[in-house]
C-alpha cells in the first residue's frame, strides 16, 4: 500500500512551530508503517522511541517494546496477512470501504479533488488507490509542514482531517489492534487511535 506524490520537497520550509513538527512526525511515521513493512532500520528506531505517562506515551512505549522484541520477516509476515493476504488481507485500509462498504467510491473521489486543487497527485508508477491510509497519514503531515507548498492553516488542517480522516481512520485503528493476525500491528493501531483522538479533540476545540 505504497503512496508517493509526484511532488518535490520545497528546498526551505517556512517556520513551523515545533508542535506542529511533531504532529507531523507522527502522522509521517504512522504513514511509514503502514505502508509497507518496517526494515531493520525503521524497526530499530521504533523500538528507541519513549513516551510520558499519557494515553499517547502510554501506546508509544508499548509499541517500543513489541519492536524490540520483533524482527523484520515476522512483521513481514503478519503485515501481508494483515493487509495482502490470499486475494484480500484481514483489513482493507481505505477510507471508501470503511465509509460506504465499496472500494473507489465517493470518498476517494472527493479526495482526489482536494489534492487536484493543492496540487498533489499519485504517482505514474503507484497503483494503490490514494485512499488507502497510508497515503492519507503521508498527506496530512506534508499538509501540516508545507512539504510541498506552504503550511496548511489550521483551518486547512482541520477540514482535510474532518473530511478524510476523522470519519473513519479512528475505527481502522481499533479494528487494527482487534484483528487476528495484529501483534506489533496491534500496538500501532493503538498509537494511531490515540491520536486520532488526541487530533479529532483538538480540532473541535480550534475556533472555526
Amino acid at each position: 500500500m505504497t503512496q508517493d506524490t509526484n511532488m518535490t520537497a520545497t528546498a526551505e520550509l517556512p517556520a513551523v512551530s515545533q508542535e506542529d513538527r511533531l504532529r507531523a512526525d507522527l502522522y509521517n511515521f504512522l504513514g511509514a508503517l503502514l505502508a509497507g513493512p518496517p526494515d531493520d532500520m525503521l524497526l530499530s528506531q521504533t523500538a528507541g522511541l519513549s513516551g510520558d505517562d499519557s494515553d499517547l506515551g502510554t501506546a508509544i512505549n508499548a509499541l517500543a517494546k513489541i519492536a524490540s522484541l520483533s524482527k523484520p520477516p515476522t512483521v513481514e509476515r503478519e503485515f501481508n496477512k494483515l493487509f495482502i493476504g490470499l486475494g484480500r488481507g484481514e483489513l482493507l485500509p481505505y477510507a471508501s470501504y470503511y465509509m460506504t462498504g465499496f472500494l473507489n467510491e465517493k470518498p476517494l473521489a472527493t479526495l482526489r479533488q482536494d489534492m487536484a486543487a493543492r496540487g498533489l497527485s499519485r504517482a505514474d508508477n503507484v497503483y494503490e488507490p490514494e485512499d488507502n491510509i497510508a497515503s492519507l497519514m503521508e498527506m496530512m503531515g506534508a499538509l501540516i509542514v508545507g512539504r510541498f507548498g506552504t503550511p496548511a492553516t489550521l483551518a486547512d488542517q482541520k477540514t482535510f482531517f474532518n473530511r478524510h480522516i476523522s470519519p473513519w481512520a479512528g475505527h481502522f485503528y481499533s479494528d487494527l489492534e482487534a484483528a487476528k493476525n495484529s501483534v506489533f500491528y496491534a500496538a500501532v493501531g493503538a498509537v494511531g487511535r490515540v491520536f486520532v483522538d488526541i487530533e479529532t479533540e483538538g480540532f473541535r476545540m480550534s475556533a472555526e
